[in-house]
């Protein structure tokens, strides 16, 4: 029994690592992250509990800005209840095609791998919630369905548990002319 624990253990924490970005390489259209949100985006969403239940719903307006290897998202959120919220990301690329981004509210570093039509995004969001905030974990999966759209799921997690998903719809503006 002593042995076969570890093997159980790695066998168990393997099955948790999830799906690797790279699996996406060959899917089109390809993604170019700077070049889709350049200009003026929006987004639909809805963030759902564990159970499935729908919490809360929102448009997204989002102004991306920049160039040669970095890109300014300025994100104004309006909440089914009347709420809004603004976040701004800064990201990079890297040498190696890897994005990195930062916001107010992101603990340190987001990080991003792109292949194909995939970004895989992954980052500790400060999620206020009462007069408490708490660290969540969000591995975020965008995928971009044609020049115009693009879908993101993202699962939201506290000590590994996931606590409920967050899903949305991009379309860019200049599609609409």
């Amino acid at each position: 029994m002593k042995k076969l624990f570890p093997v159980l253990l790695l066998a168990l924490l393997a099955g948790c690592a999830g799906p690797d970005v790279q699996q996406y390489k060959a899917q089109q259209p390809v993604l170019d992250l700077a070049a889709y949100f350049h200009g003026t985006t929006d987004a639909w969403g809805m963030f759902q509990r564990r159970g499935g239940t729908v919490e809360k719903r929102f448009h997204v307006v989002i102004t991306g800005t920049g160039g040669d290897g970095a890109l300014t998202l300025d994100e104004q959120f309006q909440y089914d209840d009347g709420s809004t919220q603004r976040r701004v990301w800064h990201l990079t690329r890297g040498a190696d095609g890897r994005w990195r981004g930062r916001a107010d509210d992101v603990k340190g570093e987001a990080l991003g791998e792109l292949a194909g039509n995939a970004l895989r995004w992954q980052y500790t969001l400060l999620l206020p919630v009462g007069g408490s905030t708490y660290e969540m974990a969000f591995d975020d999966w965008m995928f971009l369905i044609d020049d115009c759209t693009m879908i993101n799921r993202a699962s939201m997690a506290k000590f590994g548990v996931e606590l409920g998903q967050v899903t949305l719809m991009f379309r860019r503006r200049a599609c609409a002319r």
